[in-house]
């Protein structure tokens, strides 16, 4: 009976809460967008395609013992000349396009959703900082922002690049590459999250619950975390999403210029810089089914970030 009864009660729970997740406002106003609903779809597929590109993929493209120089530039298997072992033709090294993309989908993916955890994590905690101790603390963040707000995103991912290549002149860039890209993002989008934590803190810290655990005692780190930060990261998850792409785009861009990750690494903006090299020989492929790709996942994200700002608005509900 007991055993039934505690069964009961978890049902009733995962009933309550599926019912409560299908009732939602965001549930009901995602579901009536049928674009963000393809796009979110899209991007869930593509997305599950980069995780699981290792059972998904044909072979691993950048594995020297499976590429052969001998199958390099066959054209898409519709084309004539293709191959049927290689659906979208191989690139100049031999290696297969389609598991090219997955696996550099993969690194893409990695370095956009580690530069945005990176300037997010950086960001909310400066905002949180200037917004709640304000006087020269918020002054100093704050024109530390505007400077940067001065220099484009993709001018201080140089900067940063170069200044850890002359560092790290003694050491193979394959081990710093990665890393670099990350920090190289993350430095560059950091402000957008400051600014907005920052308003959204200035306000809330004179609200009376903000008092209240002032009143009490409670640590000041306490305080930012348990009580603050809850109820002012809402508006930094469309910024969080919008990001994502504007991240995927700069390593592509970094990679596109050869200071983003080396031949041996390729992500899809080194497939796209390869297949560049080739685009008026005739072969296209290289250059086109990486970028249609990048373009794509792009896109579906800046769909689901304008949906979401439009939202979480309350001006528009």
């Amino acid at each position: 009976m007991a055993q039934e009864k505690t069964s009961g009660q978890a049902n009733t729970v995962q009933e309550s809460l599926w019912s409560r997740f299908r009732n939602h406002d965001l549930t009901y106003q995602f579901l009536r967008s049928p674009i963000t609903v393809v796009a979110a779809v899209i991007c869930l597929v593509l997305i599950l395609s980069a995780i699981c590109a290792p059972w998904l993929a044909t072979m691993n493209p950048f594995d020297p013992k499976q590429v052969l120089l001998m199958d390099a530039n066959i054209p898409p298997v519709w084309i004539e000349g293709g191959d049927p072992r290689f659906v979208f033709g191989t690139d100049d090294q031999g290696r297969d396009l389609y598991s090219a993309i997955l696996y550099g989908l993969r690194v893409s993916l990695a370095i956009g959703a580690g530069g945005v955890a990176l300037a997010a994590a950086i960001g909310i905690t400066l905002g949180l900082m200037a917004g709640y101790f304000g006087g020269r603390t918020d002054a100093i963040i704050m024109r530390i922002a505007d400077v940067q707000l001065t220099f484009p995103a993709i001018l201080i991912a140089l900067l940063v690049n170069g200044i850890v290549q002359a560092l790290a002149k003694g050491s193979s860039r394959e081990t710093w590459a990665f890393g670099v890209l990350i920090l190289s993002i993350g430095l560059s989008f950091w402000v957008q999250y400051a600014r907005t934590i920052r308003g959204s803190t200035m306000i809330e810290k004179n609200k009376d619950y903000i008092h209240a655990a002032k009143l009490v005692g409670q640590p000041t780190v306490l305080i930012m975390l348990r009580h603050l930060l809850p109820n002012v990261i809402g508006p930094t998850l469309v910024i969080l999403t919008i990001n994502m792409g504007l991240a995927i785009i700069t390593e592509a861009t970094l990679s596109f210029l050869g200071v983003g990750l080396p031949p041996t690494q390729p992500s899809l903006g080194t497939l796209i810089s390869i297949g560049n090299k080739y685009l008026f020989s005739g072969d296209w492929w290289i250059v086109t089914f990486p970028g249609v790709t990048l373009a794509i996942f792009v896109l579906s994200i800046n769909l689901i970030g304008d949906w979401l700002r439009d939202a979480l608005n309350p001006r528009l509900q």
